[in-house]
């Protein structure tokens, strides 16, 4: 198990490879569609964003209500493709890793690549498990969105898989591969 502190750099991401499991730990931030299309939005009116991108972890989370006494709802990961259309603009800008679940599409695939940074799974059906991770909660742009809204996170040993790795690996290609491989087909 690798351990990582956020914020994530593109020498702290370099020798990652699809397939390694990791343990992070630190600042992250909350993002889901409608988040996104806020934030292309503000940037397209030459605005400043809520959170500095350099560097940065967006988790692609909506999570359930905080419950008295707690620090997070449950938070497991969304369907990650829902970002595609958004994800490689701000990878450009300096945002480095992302959290998720699913596949990704070309696009994206590029911009990690040509931007040094990673894709994360997180295990989805363990929303509990991921919510213990989490320190503390933070809502710190559009509350309108309840769920949807831009939290800062601190987190402590959240345990993740890459997905795709800074030089163009994608666990579901060579995991696919090497599961059809070790069937025989």
């Amino acid at each position: 198990m690798i351990e990582l502190h956020t914020p994530l750099t593109a020498e702290k991401l370099k020798d990652l490879r699809a397939g390694d499991r990791v343990l992070l730990s630190g600042t992250v931030y909350t993002a889901r569609d409608a988040a996104h299309k806020r934030m292309l939005e503000q940037l397209d009116r030459g605005e400043p964003l809520p959170f500095d991108l350099q560097d940065a972890t967006i988790y692609f989370v909506g999570p359930t209500p905080t419950k008295p006494g707690e620090r997070f709802g449950s938070g497991g990961p969304t369907t990650s493709g829902r970002m595609d259309r958004y994800s490689p603009a701000l990878l450009d800008l300096g945002l480095r890793a992302m959290i998720g679940k699913g596949k990704r599409d070309d696009a994206v695939k590029a911009a990690v690549v040509r931007n040094g940074a990673v894709y994360f799974g997180a295990i989805g059906g363990a929303a509990a498990v991921i919510a213990a991770c989490v320190q503390s909660c933070e809502v710190i742009a559009y509350p309108d969105l309840g769920p949807e809204a831009v939290r800062r996170l601190e987190i402590e040993n959240m345990e993740l898989t890459v997905i795709l790795d800074p030089v163009g690996g994608d666990l579901y290609e060579t995991g696919r591969a090497a599961y059809l491989q070790a069937a025989g087909k």
